[in-house]
C-alpha cells in the first residue's frame, strides 16, 4: 500500500475519511478557499468531477485559511460556498494547514513527493495535486492553472490502468 492510502482526514461534517477509500481512482487534491480570486475554480473542478467520475476521477477539496485569511468561516460557511454557490458534489474536508509546523500529514506527504517551490511550500490557494490510480503522486499544478488546463493530464492518468 502506498503512503497516500495510509493517510486520513476529517470530512467537512466531521466524519473520518481515509485516502484508502479512493484506491484505484485518480485523485485530484486541492487546497481551497471561499473568498479567493481563484474560488470560481470550484465550478471547473466540479465540471471535471462530473465529466470523469464514471471513469474513476475524484476531486478532494481541503479548505485552508493560511493565505490572506480567505477561508475564515466554519464548516457551515464553507458548505454554503461549495455546495450552494458552486454546486460542488465532490468530497470536501475540514479546514487544514498546508504550510508550517501544523501542516496536515496529507499535504506534508504531497509536498515531499512533488515539492514545486523550494522547500516544497504551497504558494497559494487552489494548488492541485494529481494522484494516480496506484496512489502515486503524479503532478502538481499551480493555483493559476485552471481545471480546464489540467484535463489532458487527468485523461492520461485515467487511461493508465496501473493499480
Amino acid at each position: 500500500m502506498t503512503p497516500f492510502y495510509q493517510l486520513s482526514a476529517t470530512r467537512l461534517r466531521g466524519q473520518p475519511g481515509s485516502m484508502a477509500d479512493y484506491a484505484g481512482k485518480v485523485v485530484l487534491v486541492v487546497n481551497t478557499a471561499s473568498h479567493c480570486g481563484f474560488t470560481p475554480q470550484y465550478a471547473g473542478l466540479e465540471k471535471l468531477y462530473k465529466k470523469y467520475a464514471d471513469q474513476g476521477l475524484v476531486v478532494l477539496g481541503f479548505p485552508c485559511n493560511q493565505f490572506g485569511k480567505q477561508e475564515p468561516g466554519d464548516a457551515d460557511a464553507i458548505a454554503q460556498t461549495c455546495y450552494i454557490n458552486y454546486g460542488v458534489s465532490f468530497p470536501m474536508f475540514e479546514k487544514v494547514a498546508v504550510n508550517g509546523p501544523a501542516t496536515h500529514p496529507l499535504f506534508r506527504y504531497l509536498k515531499t513527493a512533488l515539492p514545486g517551490l523550494p522547500g516544497g511550500w504551497i504558494k497559494w490557494n487552489f494548488t492541485k495535486f494529481l494522484i494516480g490510480r496506484d496512489g502515486t503522486p503524479l503532478r502538481r499544478f499551480a493555483p493559476i492553472t485552471t481545471p480546464e488546463k489540467m484535463e489532458a493530464a487527468i485523461r492520461t492518468a485515467l487511461e493508465s490502468k496501473t493499480v
